[in-house]
């Protein structure tokens, strides 16, 4: 069985991940596209802004977790979510138990998702697919900057932590989870699930990229980051639901925002080397 034992694990995990992702998504080695990445960085201010935005916002919800840890009055809505649904989720898990699909599950929850975001950043960067990757910075914000606000005070416990017959599936292939990962996310940041809207989002935009195996690519892997949000006994059908608004709002706001801005740098002939007539959306 394979195990995980520490973040330096998940690391390389994802690496080897967005390597490969990208190697096919582009065809070319992944050092072409993190060296335009970094190009891109140092000659365009603008793409500067936008990736400082990106680890803003992931620092803001780094940030979140310690705020959440000194609040003493907070809302715990858990009761609420399943006098809503029931038992739906302890149903799922009983109902597909299986100790390979166990580690397949956690290897997608922990490793597949951060992976869309890093892969999709490289790769639409390398293809000077300025507004795509305007939209997924625009996308990925918009997701914490509204998720975060629900998870200070409007908190639901995980699954498992508030129903006995629902397992913590995670710890049978990452036994160090709740002290390794878990302070990058926290017991009650259920509602709305990041998982859901931030791969929604990815999967959304990656069909609009024209790059045929990412858009596929990502579409899979958010209908199979769903199905481990359900089978490892993390999120609610209630968290998974708003989740999916979430991530077709912040994809579509990403879109169009990063199609307007494209459209004034045209207007003030700013980034004179590039032609954004050419960077067609659908």
């Amino acid at each position: 069985m394979f195990i995980i034992h520490s973040m330096t694990d998940v690391t390389i995990g994802i690496t080897l991940i967005v390597f490969f992702t990208i190697w096919i998504a582009t065809r070319k080695l992944p050092f072409y596209a993190a060296g335009s990445f970094v190009q891109e960085v140092f000659t365009s201010r603008k793409f500067a802004f936008h990736f400082i935005g990106l680890v803003a916002i992931l620092f803001i919800n780094k940030l979140e977790q310690k705020v959440a840890g000194t609040m003493h009055f907070k809302n715990d809505f858990t009761p609420s979510i399943y006098s809503l649904e029931g038992d739906f989720v302890a149903g799922f898990q009983h109902l597909f138990m299986n100790n390979a699909l166990s580690t397949i599950t956690i290897f997608i929850y922990v490793m597949i998702f951060p992976s869309l975001m890093i892969a999709s950043v490289f790769i639409y960067s390398y293809q000077k697919n300025y507004k795509m990757f305007y939209a997924v910075c625009y996308a990925i914000m918009f997701n914490y900057l509204i998720a975060i606000p629900f998870y200070l005070f409007f908190s639901v416990s995980e699954v498992w932590s508030f129903r006995p017959d629902v397992q913590a599936l995670m710890l049978h292939a990452f036994p160090t989870f709740e002290t390794a990962y878990r302070p990058t996310s926290g017991l009650t940041n259920c509602f709305p699930s990041l998982h859901t809207s931030i791969s929604v989002s990815m999967a959304f935009l990656a069909m609009k990229s024209k790059n045929k195996f990412w858009g596929r690519f990502t579409l899979i892997s958010c209908v199979c980051i769903i199905f481990s949000i359900f089978y490892l006994g993390i999120h609610w059908l209630t968290d998974m639901s708003a989740g999916l608004v979430l991530g077709i709002v912040a994809a579509r706001l990403g879109i169009r925002i990063s199609e307007g801005r494209a459209w004034i740098s045209s207007v003030f002939n700013l980034n004179k080397n590039r032609d954004f007539s050419k960077q067609t959306l659908d």
